[in-house]
């Protein structure tokens, strides 16, 4: 097994309160029926939410992301992701944790958006 799955399962076995609620969101297929994995390697990164069907990733985001450092790792990691033909949406936690169905609306706003590749 290489080191990112094994970060990402590490990472899978520690979510974060945020991420353990979006999971219950998205998981079962309960998103138009879209299969969503957590804590997935793409390249040398680890995702928290991809549906590889139709190439979307959702990522969960603290605060520490709005350090200069990581906004900057933010855009290369979007940038990349978008290269290998992923859409990124971002939530940060407060929006998990107060507002839920506002992000499940936009997921669902963003799925219907996106064609599956045939």
């Amino acid at each position: 097994m290489n080191k990112n799955n094994i970060i990402a399962r590490t990472l899978r076995k520690n979510q974060t309160p945020q991420e353990s609620k979006m999971w219950n969101l998205i998981r079962n297929q309960q998103i138009r029926g879209f299969k969503f994995r957590r804590q997935y390697p793409i390249g040398n990164y680890i995702v928290d939410f991809v549906c590889k069907e139709i190439k979307l990733v959702i990522e969960i985001d603290g605060g520490q992301h709005n350090l200069p450092e990581n906004i900057l790792n933010d855009k290369n990691r979007t940038e990349y992701l978008n290269s290998k033909g992923y859409k990124v949406i971002r939530f940060w936690n407060n929006d998990i944790d107060n507002n839920i169905e506002g992000v499940y609306e936009k997921i669902i706003e963003v799925v219907d958006s996106i064609k599956p590749s045939p």
